[in-house]
């Protein structure tokens, strides 16, 4: 028999989603803009415009409708958090927090779960069970603003850990199919739909 009828492996992005690369993209040219606007507000010059604008008439009509007190500081302000904001974000991609997989081996008879975390000394989420400790597949869904599909496996004692990524948005049908795969797999019973 093939170790892919004895292993199962789903994978987590994390992170490394298309739109947060997007998002920490638009946050930074934003914040750019920002900072470059307030500091031209400030040094009271026309060249930094001219480096957005192509053309001296624009940039002396922006230059005359800013001043540095109160506008050009609070583009300064803005413009310093969207760059933080943005910083933290491109670290969190980098890192890859919440990225890793699940895995069953009915081989050796063990579930893995792993997870990046934040750097440190626990950077490393990795947590093994028993597949005798397995009770069932459980299957959650929440309605509303903030809609959440997560499954969860059952443990004995109560307990649950969630399987799916946190904003990793699956539809119904994948859901169902991923949670009745993983139940018939690990042979237990699929509890939620």
């Amino acid at each position: 028999m093939n170790s892919e009828n004895f292993i199962r492996r789903y994978i987590i992005i994390g992170e490394r989603r298309f739109s947060n690369y997007w998002w920490a993209f638009v946050i930074l040219a934003g914040a750019i803009g920002f900072l470059v606007t307030g500091i031209s507000s400030y040094m009271n010059s026309s060249s930094l415009f001219n480096l957005i604008h192509f053309s001296e008439e624009t940039a002396s009509n922006a230059n005359e409708k800013i001043a540095f007190f109160p506008q050009g500081l609070l583009m300064c302000f803005y413009g310093s958090l969207g760059l933080l904001l943005s910083i933290y974000w491109w670290l969190l991609i980098f890192w890859n927090v919440g990225g890793g997989f699940n895995e069953f081996n009915k081989k050796e008879g063990f579930i893995r779960i792993f997870r990046w975390g934040y750097p440190g000394k626990n950077r490393k989420i990795d947590l093994y069970y028993t597949l005798k400790d397995v009770e069932a597949i459980r299957v959650e869904f929440k309605q509303g603003l903030d809609s959440q599909r997560t499954i969860y496996i059952k443990l004995k004692g109560k307990r649950e850990i969630p399987l799916t990524g946190i904003g990793q948005p699956l539809t119904i049908k994948e859901i169902e199919k991923q949670a009745s795969e993983l139940a018939n797999f690990l042979q237990v019973s699929l509890e939620g739909l």
